[in-house]
């Protein structure tokens, strides 16, 4: 995975983007009905203020020609009638706003729960949740409230021009030219604020990538006093977002003042005539003062309208990068096949597999059978194929030749939540969630108190347990780092027990223990195995000894096949890893 490794976003119309959006947000059809209709009437009472200068200034200064109660009882209904709609609408589209992004966002997770695996090695945890947690809240609420501002003015502008063509049908001519030039300006600086946003968006993942690799590796990047080198890597791609930031408000600040320049030269010639009119045919001064001051109140909603596309293609964007998604990402395949338990008969037929990257496979046509009950050792040296082999089983990874078969089955026929039922794995990287230590070792299934604690001391962590003031109502912590590593292994020993599936998957399942929890656990791990398929990845004596068979494996093939005292006599690969890692049991490490 790099640092810029993102799903590509095509840079699809706005008009095309609104419509892959409306599954989400076009379901709160009352509350879009009403956020429009309160639109309408707000957007309508605009010209009533200019119209109500027209009589004020003909009529209002004449004795006894316009009731004094008129005027103010006029303004104060013009502005209830107002600001009831605004707040109507207001209301109306935060619900519209809010209903869209839940409905997206659990798309977009659902997509990351059953996506392929392949998603997880494209794309970094940080822009997975940046995509899922930040982007659809701020896309979502910048572009409704950006299209409700557009609709908003957009009508403002309509009915105001209505006023002016009731006025001085002549002089609203000229007005109209003003809005082909503003088109075309925002129109040619939407589309380049487009191009900067998805660049920015890119640029922003991939600052994020060095962060969360900064912060994970926070050890490795000071012991080997690589700061520098890093804050050089931050820093350069710093400077790439603040580019583009430049970029993005130079093309967004262009926008006000060429638009103001045309509604002022637009202004400028309707003056002029309407002055050229008044000596040559004449007109009232409250005509003259409502027809400017209707004009002069185009302004604001040609401003707002040349503003409005930056948020929108902003919000757009950030939105298309979690329909992308979800439309672009593709879910694991899945059968039909399924069984409640099942008897734990395993056979590698022929199997291979090539990673992209690599020139050789991790796998080359590997052949191997397992009785159900049986526990399989897999030995080897680094690199042999041994954890690709065990992660075919749950189809973590997945064969480019040859099958896999449980109890005679392929698995690929296999249901995924059925075939992953029948399967518990402790594996040396031990991933926990932060919540309580109950909820960590029943994960998925319901919580029984007494048998998580039974659980938790045939993992050997009763005696830590007892010393936590909220017991196994303790809440963990991100990824259970306030554990030690043994500690943090043994729960997820605990895990695999209380899942009690009928196939058990160990890779290296005992690396972190001590010599006395070792013992202790592989107690427990003794009574666990009785009755269950078994796969070890291994590389301590005192797990390969219990083994019925040990198979080892060299350049992604088994190479040798048999129990640990027919392997010794044979002196062949499993006879030498032997000498070199197995010299002290229980303490001595073979080579993995």
């Amino acid at each position: 995975m790099t640092a810029d490794a993102t799903v590509p976003a095509p840079s699809s119309p706005p008009l095309r983007g609104l419509k892959r959006l409306l599954p989400y947000f076009g379901q709160a059809r009352l509350a879009w009905f009403a956020a429009v209709v309160a639109t309408i009437v707000g957007a309508s009472t605009e010209p009533l203020i200019p119209a109500l200068l027209k009589p004020l200034l003909d009529r209002g200064f004449q004795r006894g020609a316009l009731p004094l109660w008129l005027v103010p009882a006029a303004l104060l209904l013009l502005f209830a009638v107002r600001g009831f709609s605004g707040y109507l609408a207001q209301l109306a589209l935060a619900k519209v706003t809010n209903d869209g992004m839940l409905a997206l966002r659990r798309s977009l997770f659902a997509r990351l729960l059953d996506a392929d695996m392949s998603l997880f090695t494209r794309q970094s945890a940080s822009a997975l949740s940046n995509t899922v947690v930040y982007e659809v809240q701020t896309g979502a609420t910048m572009l409704v409230n950006s299209l409700s501002g557009l609709a908003r003015d957009s009508m403002t502008l309509l009915a105001l021009l209505g006023y002016l063509l009731y006025l001085n049908w002549k002089l609203t001519l000229i007005v109209g030219v003003l809005f082909p030039a503003v088109a075309f300006v925002m129109q040619t600086l939407s589309r380049r604020l487009y191009r900067i946003t998805k660049a920015s968006q890119n640029a922003t993942d991939s600052l994020a990538y060095v962060v969360e690799e900064n912060v994970l590796a926070y050890r490795m990047v000071r012991l080997h006093d690589a700061q520098a080198s890093q804050a050089g890597r931050f820093d350069t791609l710093s400077q790439v977002i603040r580019r583009l930031a430049m970029k993005s408000v130079a093309a967004q600040a262009a926008m006000t003042p060429l638009t103001q320049m045309l509604a002022a030269a637009a202004l400028s010639a309707v003056i002029t005539i309407a002055l050229w009119q008044n000596n040559t045919s004449g007109i009232s001064v409250g005509s003259f003062v409502a027809f400017v001051s209707a004009m002069l109140m185009l302004v604001a909603p040609i401003k707002h309208l040349s503003e409005v596309a930056n948020p929108i293609t902003r919000g757009l964007a950030a939105l298309e990068r979690g329909l992308d998604l979800i439309e672009q990402t593709p879910s694991e395949a899945d059968g039909s096949y399924q069984a409640k338990s099942a008897l734990g008969q395993i056979t590698f037929d022929a199997v291979s597999v090539k990673y992209n990257d690599e020139a050789e496979p991790a796998l080359n046509n590997v052949t191997l059978s397992i009785a159900p009950g049986e526990i399989v050792a897999l030995v080897g040296p680094s690199g042999a194929g041994k954890t690709t082999l065990i992660n075919l089983l749950p189809r973590f990874v997945l064969p480019q030749g040859g099958r896999v078969l449980l109890d005679g089955h392929d698995i690929a026929s296999w249901q995924l939540p059925a075939l992953r039922r029948q399967i518990a794995m402790v594996s040396q990287d031990v991933t926990m969630l932060n919540d309580t230590l109950a909820a960590n070792v029943a994960l998925g299934q319901a919580v029984d108190r007494e048998r998580v604690m039974h659980c938790l001391e045939a993992a050997n962590l009763a005696s830590h347990i007892a010393t936590l003031p909220a017991g196994i109502d303790t809440l963990v912590g991100h990824n259970a780092t306030q554990l030690s590593g043994g500690q943090r292994q043994r729960l997820a020993i605990a895990r695999a027990l209380y899942k009690d599936a009928p196939i058990l998957i160990l890779d290296e399942a005992t690396s972190a223990l001590d010599t006395e929890s070792e013992r202790l656990v592989q107690e427990a791990l003794q009574r666990l195995m009785t009755g269950r398929t078994t796969l070890i990845i291994a590389h301590r004596l005192s797990t390969i000894e219990h083994a019925d068979r040990i198979a080892v494996m060299a350049a992604g093939q088994v190479v040798e096949q048999g129990t640990h005292a027919e392997l010794v006599a044979q002196r062949g690969l499993y006879a030498r890893l032997h000498r070199m890692g197995f010299d002290e049991p229980h303490t001595a490490k073979m080579v993995a």
